[in-house]
């Protein structure tokens, strides 16, 4: 019996509030939820031969122990939303640190067309790019990045 071997595993981080996409201030950040969003990633990543692994959380520790976790599997990529932590978080920022992979970083919307505060992101040095102001494509943006990435 042949067994067909997974492809690279790539985690998609979603933080805080990203739970309420399609809920909270559809004007700014789309129609489409999260579950939504990551159906169409688990889609384009097949046809890519990736094996995804999606996780959200509103609690930046559980996020940490999440990126910790990750840390000890060697993952292939990292696509994260990390919602306001994006502007807070100097432990977010450490934790991405472990990680060795390509490491992109996803808004919906445009940070820098927005409320100053939000124009200056704690990852923004560490991550191998940014994918902002698409909405929910930017998703498959960052999924195509990681691929070509991890291609070349």
């Amino acid at each position: 019996m042949q067994t067909k071997e997974a492809g690279p595993r790539v985690h998609v981080i979603n933080g805080p509030n990203l739970n309420m996409l399609g809920k909270r201030e559809p004007h700014l950040y789309g129609s489409l939820g999260l579950d939504e969003i990551n159906r169409g990633l688990g889609t384009a990543a097949k046809a890519l031969g990736l094996e995804l692994d999606f996780f959200q959380s509103n609690h930046e520790g559980v996020i940490l122990d999440r990126i910790h976790k990750i840390f000890e599997e060697n993952p292939a990529g990292i696509i994260i939303n990390p919602g306001a932590l994006t502007h807070t978080s100097v432990a977010l920022r450490d934790a991405l640190l472990l990680l060795s992979c390509p490491i992109v970083e996803v808004h919906l919307s445009n940070i820098h067309k927005r409320e100053p505060f939000r124009h200056t992101s704690f990852l923004a040095d560490i991550a191998t790019g940014h994918v902002i102001g698409f909405g929910h494509y930017g998703y498959q943006m960052a999924l195509a990045a990681v691929h070509q990435l991890l291609k070349a």
